[in-house]
């Protein structure tokens, strides 16, 4: 796996978006300028966190395999073995999803 080989730092996210679906559920085509932006994502690695003044280590709030909403814009694209992932600090996560 390619993000075996990357480890983020800080309180850095590395995260593989859901693709786009490309089918209505009536069996319609969508073409790619039609298809909404996701914003879904699986968390793939974290970083160890942040260090606050006093020097401690602030943990990251999601784990690997959690799955999270993302903002519209913003992160850093990262390809790893020809795959996309998305790098994005702990504090730009919207929220996670729990089961």
């Amino acid at each position: 796996m390619a993000f075996r080989k990357f480890l983020p730092l800080f309180d850095r996210v590395l995260v593989e978006r859901f693709t786009a679906e490309t089918v209505t559920k009536g069996g319609i085509m969508l073409p790619e300028k039609a298809q909404g932006k996701v914003l879904e994502a699986t968390v793939v690695a974290v970083g160890p966190g942040s260090v606050n003044q006093k020097g401690n280590v602030t943990p990251v709030s999601v784990k690997v395999g959690e799955k999270v909403l993302l903002p519209e814009y913003g992160g850093t694209k990262v390809i790893l073995d020809n795959k996309d992932y998305f790098l994005f600090r702990d504090g730009d996560i919207l929220g996670k999803y729990v089961e």
